[in-house]
């Protein structure tokens, strides 16, 4: 066959195939038209679940009766004119599509009269020829579309279709949506004859309500948070039986990949409840494009992560502000994951797991032990001036004068000065053994180690409480942790009392990597600890707040504050520990100044003598 150019007919009954699938897609169209148009009430009347009769009519603006023809034509539309008007859509429609596919699919009567007109005209066409017809009318202001016979002239795609009763209850599904958009319009539903649905113009709060049901608002808890160009707001919940998932982005219904993987990542948590939320995103419209779907439910954004985090982000903060409060100790979750996993929610790859259950053998060489050591801990060693330069206080500030004395003297505590630097850990590890610690006998319960270590030719046994200790790793490692900026500050509402007792410690925690700064009773979180970048700081804030200000103590360090954060973001109790992991613990702990480790905490000596005693006796 040769190549040859569609007819008009063919060309429009293809177009159709993407825009119209059911009697649904058909009422979707000619309603967002009505709403382009300025109309204030809809009404949608059904026969036969759409498929016999769609009569739309609306109080809009209308069309003139110059344009009537041409409004059935392919490609021709109001919205838009320019290629600039594409990137910056604001309207729900745009394509100028849906009534040329409409039309070749069914019979199509468009009747619309203008402001400044004194009579209505009617267009007539089919699909047969889709030659149009045009004849004087009576009708107010507004339009009024009438779909007859449904896919007549398409046999197979009618076959398709279901029973009148499913068509109807996409229908009802449709209309549903669309009224939670547009809480200002009044939406009224009839179905052969019988009104079924009516949505009279109210607020947005009691549109949701008649829609979603009151239990819906008894449960659900406000969403409403603003971020440059980025405003969410609407009502999220977790119910196990109800499941009502409304998702708008600038008043046009979506189902998109990236917002339902942050909104699954916001409930992952509630493993035994449904997603229950209805969400109105209102964005740039330079920073969105909806022009990537054929029936416009999938959009693409300029700044997907951005997007993701601040939709995951506010989700998160909305189900956790409404959790009750069963223990003091904050439950905590991820602050926010990127579009994709998150690798922090994940444990490290496993290392190789030597007898977990049973004692490791004595051994009178340390080359084996030497050589998983390095396995486990991958070394690099730089210059002596490199070391050097990492021993020394992290600053304030570059500016010395912004250091007070009773600072210094917390930095010269906390990180002393030394004549020559701390040997690497490779180094130690090719010195036969870890003399602090020395090795690791094996894992008596679940959190408790049991270590072997020699001094002056005799066996010392010790026992290690491993959440302890990594606690004890995790608060140095934040004395010296560098700071980084949230994607999307954090923004809570604080008292007088906190914002004083905030001024009064900003030098620890700026010490510590925060940034913030309070204004109007509000406090803007910027920067926080690089490891602890993804806790859910919206209840971790409050609670350090509160740990500041209950302390007895005079002058609170940072070193105390450390070690709060640590104990927050702890999670090795929930740890399957091995004796790989152990010496990977033991590894971090050697690298460590003594003065700063307080064994005391987490190592407790054996005394081998009175097990002898016993044995004898």
């Amino acid at each position: 066959m040769a190549i040859h150019i569609l007819s008009p007919q063919l060309a429009n009954q293809i177009a159709a195939g993407e825009v119209v699938e059911r009697p649904a897609s058909v009422i979707k169209e000619l309603v967002e038209n009505s709403l382009d148009a300025g109309s204030t009430q809809i009404d949608i009347d059904l026969e036969q679940g759409g498929c016999k009769l769609i009569r739309i009519r609306d109080n809009g603006c209308g069309i003139a009766k110059d344009e009537l023809a041409l409004a059935l034509a392919r490609h021709a539309t109001s919205k838009i004119s320019t290629l600039d008007d594409l990137d910056a859509i604001v309207s729900l429609g745009f394509r100028g599509e849906a009534l040329a596919s409409i039309s070749s699919v069914s019979r199509l009567t468009l009747t619309s009269r203008t402001t400044n007109q004194s009579e209505a005209w009617q267009v007539y066409a089919e699909g047969r020829d889709m030659t149009p017809t045009i004849k004087p009318a009576a009708h107010p202001v507004g339009s009024t579309v009438e779909v007859l016979d449904l896919f007549y002239n398409t046999p197979a795609r009618r076959r398709f279709l279901k029973t009148e009763k499913t068509e109807f209850m996409h229908i009802e599904e449709f209309v549903r949506r669309i009224a939670l958009a547009r809480p200002d319009v009044t939406f009224n539903l009839q179905h052969n004859g019988k009104l079924v649905k009516q949505y009279r113009s109210s607020s947005l709060e009691k549109r949701v309500e008649l829609v979603c049901g009151r239990a819906f608002m008894q449960k659900a808890v406000k969403l409403d948070w603003q971020h440059d160009d980025l405003l969410i707001q609407g009502w999220v919940a977790s119910s196990e039986t109800s499941e009502l998932q409304y998702f708008y982005v600038n008043g046009r219904v979506i189902k998109d990949k990236l917002l339902n993987h942050a909104l699954r990542q916001a409930y992952i948590s509630r493993t035994n409840e449904q997603q229950s939320y209805v969400v109105f995103l209102q964005i740039d419209p330079k920073q969105v494009d909806v022009n990537v779907h054929p029936a416009k439910h999938e959009v693409r954004f300029h700044e997907a992560r951005l997007v993701h985090d601040f939709v995951y982000q506010a989700i998160v903060m909305a189900l956790e502000s409404n959790l009750p409060i069963v223990d003091d100790k904050v439950a905590l979750a991820p602050n926010r994951q990127a579009a994709g996993e998150n690798i922090f929610d994940h444990p490290s790859n496993p290392k190789p797991n030597l007898s977990s259950n049973q004692p490791a053998k004595k051994v009178t060489s340390h080359i084996k032990e030497n050589a998983l050591y390095a396995q486990l801990v991958n070394v690099v060693n730089e210059p002596e001036k490199k070391s050097t330069e990492r021993l020394q206080p992290p600053l304030l500030s570059q500016d010395d004068k912004q250091i007070t004395s009773s600072q210094k003297a917390v930095i010269d505590a906390l990180f002393p000065k030394r004549n020559s630097p701390l040997q690497s850990l490779q180094q130690q590890i090719d010195c036969s053994s870890l003399v602090q610690f020395g090795r690791v006998l094996t894992v008596i319960q679940p959190d408790i180690a049991l270590l072997e270590k020699y001094e002056d030719n005799q066996q010392k046994l010790m026992l290690m409480n491993l959440p302890i200790a990594q606690q004890r790793v995790t608060a140095i490692k934040l004395l010296s942790q560098e700071s980084e900026k949230l994607l999307i500050p954090l923004t809570i509402l604080i008292n007088h009392k906190e914002q004083q007792t905030l001024a009064n410690y900003k030098p620890q925690l700026l010490f510590l990597g925060f940034d913030f700064h309070v204004e109007k009773a509000k406090l803007y979180l910027q920067n926080v600890p690089k490891m602890l970048r993804t806790m859910n700081w919206q209840q971790l804030l409050p609670a350090l707040i509160a740990f500041i200000s209950s302390s007895e103590q005079v002058t609170l360090d940072p070193t105390i504050i450390a070690s709060w954060l640590a104990n927050q973001c702890d999670d090795s109790r929930t740890v399957s520990w091995s004796v790989a992991k152990v010496i990977q613990l033991l590894a971090q702990l050697e690298q460590i100044d003594t003065n700063l480790l307080q064994q005391e905490t987490f190592l407790h000596t054996l005394d081998i003598s009175l097990f002898t005693q016993s044995f004898l006796s």
